[in-house]
């Protein structure tokens, strides 16, 4: 644990996961709810950063990846 934690910070993350929703996204489907909060984690765990550092981080992490067009068309597998 790095530095003293508070209830104060979460309630500035939730506070800013609320704002997004309703001012970025304006509907949310609950299925995907773990993808908005897994973006929302990010940005605030790189607040102190600029665009230029997360534009970058982004990059080095598709960066040698490919997805092909078969590959996002593909049926889900069923079980």
């Amino acid at each position: 644990m790095r530095g003293k934690v508070h209830t104060n910070g979460l309630e500035n993350f939730w506070s800013l996961l609320k704002r997004s929703i309703k001012g970025t996204y304006v509907s949310v489907e609950p299925f995907h709810l773990f993808r908005y909060l897994d973006e929302q984690a990010y940005r605030f765990n790189k607040r102190r950063g600029t665009d230029r550092t997360r534009f970058v981080d982004a990059l080095r992490a598709i960066l040698g990846k490919r997805l092909t067009y078969a590959h996002l068309t593909a049926a889900p597998a069923t079980t």
